[in-house]
C-alpha cells in the first residue's frame, strides 16, 4: 500500500512538472488573443480545439516567408477562437529552415504533439517532403505558399492556397503579352530550385504561344547566387527591354543592384516570390521602383477585410503583411469553413477528419483576403485570379 501511494504521488509530481514545461514555439493564449505572442499557439476556453500544425523557415535566409505565414495564421486563429463557436484551433509551427530533411523532423514533432490537420510547409522543397508524410499518415494538409506541382501530385489530401508554379508562369506570360509590357524578354531563373524552374518552363511555353520574343535565357544556382553580371550582360547585349525573374526576392535584390551599376534599366516583372523585397534589410527601395509582379494580395487595398487584417498585423508584428501572411490567414478560415461543412469535431482522429476534408474542399467556394469565389479541384490546385502590382514610391500599387 505504501509503495502504491508513493508511486501515485511520484506520478502526480511528474505530471505537474510536465504541465509546467512547454515547447519553444508553443504556449497557451487568452481566448481574445491579446496575450498571444508571435507564433504562439492558441486554445479555446473550453480546451476543445483542432490541433493545427505547420512547418516553415522561421530562421535563416527564407525566414521572412515562414514568419509571415505563421503570423497570418496566428491572427486568424486568434479571431476565430475569440468569436467562440464550435470550431476552435490550437496552432503550432515548427522551424524547418527551408530544408527538406529538417522539415520532416519538424513534421514528426508536430505529429507527436497530436496534429490533426496541417498547413503543410511554407516553401516548396520542404513541402514536397512533408506532403509525402501527410499522405502516408492520412493527415489533411493545406499549404499557404508551397507552389510546386510535386507538392500535390498523386496526393488526394494535399491542397494549395497559393497559385501552382505552372499557373504563375502561364499567367505572367499572358499578362506581359496582353499589356504589351516588352518586345524582347530576358529570363534569369534558378535551375536548382523546383519553384523557379517550374515557373520558367510554363512561362516559356506560353510566351512562345503568345508570340513573345525571349532573347536571353540564363540561370544560376545556390553556389552562384551573388554575381549576376554575366546574366545581365547577356540580356543587355541581346537588347532585352523586359527582364522576367521567376525567383525569390533575395537574388532579385542583387540583380537590381547590379543592373543599376551596369547602367542597364529594363522593365522588371516578377512572381510571388518577389513579395518581400521591400522589407529586405539594407535594400534601397528606389531600386525596385517600377518592378511589376503578380500576387493574390495587395496590402494597400481599401476593402474592409484587407484594411482590418493589415491594421491588426501591424499592431501585433510591427510590419506590413505580404501575400504569405494573407494566404496563411485564408488557410485557417478555409479550414473553419470546411470543418463546419463536413461536420467535423475536435475529438475526431486525424484520419477521419482527412477523409471528410478530401471530399469537402472540392465542393467549396471560399471568399478570403486573396480571392473571392476561390475553388479547388480534386488535385488540390486552387483557382483564383491574380492581381498585377507595380512598386511605386516604396509600395505596391494595383496595375
Amino acid at each position: 500500500m505504501k509503495k502504491t501511494l508513493s508511486a501515485l504521488l511520484a506520478a502526480a509530481m511528474l505530471a505537474t512538472a510536465l504541465t509546467g514545461c512547454g515547447g519553444s514555439t508553443d504556449s497557451t493564449a487568452k481566448q481574445d488573443g491579446t496575450d498571444a505572442k508571435a507564433g504562439d499557439s492558441t486554445t479555446s476556453a473550453s480546451g476543445t480545439a483542432f490541433k493545427l500544425g505547420g512547418t516553415g523557415p522561421l530562421t535563416g535566409a527564407a525566414a521572412i516567408y515562414g514568419n509571415a505565414a505563421k503570423n497570418g495564421a496566428q491572427i486568424a486563429v486568434d479571431e476565430i477562437n475569440a468569436a467562440g463557436g464550435d470550431i476552435q484551433f490550437e496552432l503550432k509551427y515548427e522551424d524547418d529552415e527551408h530544408d527538406a530533411e529538417k522539415a520532416v523532423n519538424a513534421y514528426n514533432a508536430l505529429k507527436d504533439w497530436g496534429m490533426q490537420i496541417s498547413l503543410g510547409s511554407v516553401t516548396s522543397k520542404p513541402c514536397e517532403a512533408t506532403a509525402a508524410e501527410t499522405y502516408s499518415d492520412r493527415i489533411f494538409a493545406l499549404t499557404p505558399s508551397a507552389s510546386a506541382v510535386a507538392v500535390t501530385a498523386d496526393k488526394d489530401n494535399m491542397f494549395q492556397m497559393c497559385f501552382a508554379d505552372p499557373n504563375q508562369g502561364t499567367a505572367s506570360a499572358d499578362y506581359i503579352a496582353t499589356n504589351k509590357l516588352g518586345t524582347k524578354v530576358a529570363v534569369i531563373y534558378k535551375n536548382d530550385d523546383v519553384y523557379s524552374s517550374g515557373i520558367f518552363d510554363k512561362f516559356k511555353a506560353q510566351a512562345d504561344a503568345k508570340g513573345l520574343s525571349i532573347v536571353s535565357t540564363t540561370t544560376f544556382t545556390d553556389a552562384s547566387a551573388n554575381d549576376f553580371t554575366v546574366q545581365l550582360g547577356e540580356a543587355q547585349k541581346a537588347g532585352a527591354d523586359l527582364l522576367f525573374l521567376p525567383i525569390y526576392y533575395q537574388p532579385a535584390s542583387l540583380i537590381l543592384q547590379q543592373a543599376k551599376s551596369m547602367n542597364y534599366a529594363p522593365k522588371v516583372f516578377g512572381v510571388d516570390g518577389m513579395d518581400g523585397i521591400l522589407t529586405l534589410e539594407g535594400f534601397d527601395k528606389a531600386l525596385a521602383e517600377g518592378v511589376m509582379l503578380l500576387t493574390p494580395f495587395n496590402a494597400d487595398a481599401t476593402d474592409e477585410k484587407t484594411v482590418n487584417f493589415v491594421k491588426i498585423y501591424k499592431e501585433k508584428f510591427g510590419d506590413v503583411p505580404n501575400q504569405f501572411a494573407a494566404d496563411a490567414y485564408d488557410c485557417v478560415y478555409a479550414y473553419k469553413q470546411a470543418l463546419e461543412a463536413a461536420g467535423c469535431t475536435a475529438d475526431m482522429n486525424a484520419q477521419d477528419i482527412c477523409e471528410k476534408l478530401v471530399a469537402t474542399f472540392p465542393t467549396m467556394k471560399f471568399d478570403g483576403l486573396t480571392g473571392s469565389g476561390v475553388t479547388w479541384d480534386t488535385t488540390g490546385a486552387v483557382s483564383k485570379t491574380p492581381k498585377g502590382m507595380v512598386i511605386q514610391n516604396g509600395a505596391y500599387v494595383g496595375m
